[in-house]
């Protein structure tokens, strides 16, 4: 299995200027719990939603002057569409991180990989969790032949 057969191909970018009052109404908007900076052809970082608290909210300061680029993460790791996903899942593991930025060569930023992409596809793909799930289904339901 690959990484572009897992990533989202659409990745929404937030300006590095942008306030975290505009971010998080962003965030809420997609539906997301991080935006990269920048564009995808110039990934200046990543901002989540453990930075919005950590960094702003925990320190009290203004989301309607506190600028996204001074409270982003900086560093952004990065896998390309054709690594297997257990190479992304080991650098996600090994980094504690939770998404990766899909980059190509002179295209840039790709897409995005998310834990949640993965299990999500992963427990729909998996005959042993849909087996498990349709006879706890049918246990609860009184269904169950035994």
């Amino acid at each position: 299995m690959k990484v572009a057969d897992f990533m989202t191909r659409h990745v929404e970018f937030v300006e590095p200027d942008a306030t975290i009052q505009e971010t998080v109404i962003l965030m809420g908007e997609l539906d997301v719990s991080a935006l990269p900076l920048g564009s995808p052809a110039d990934l200046k970082g990543i901002i989540t939603d453990r930075d919005i608290l950590f960094r702003v909210v925990a320190e009290g300061k203004d989301p309607r002057r506190t600028r996204v680029a001074e409270v982003a993460t900086r560093l952004v790791f990065t896998c390309r569409p054709d690594d297997t996903l257990i190479t992304a899942m080991d650098l996600m593991a090994s980094h504690n991180i939770r998404r990766l930025a899909v980059a190509e060569g002179g295209a840039g930023v790709v897409g995005w990989l998310t834990l949640s992409d993965v299990s999500r596809r992963l427990l729909v793909e998996s005959e042993v969790v849909q087996s498990g799930l349709r006879d706890l289904t049918d246990r609860l339901s009184g269904n169950d032949p035994a």
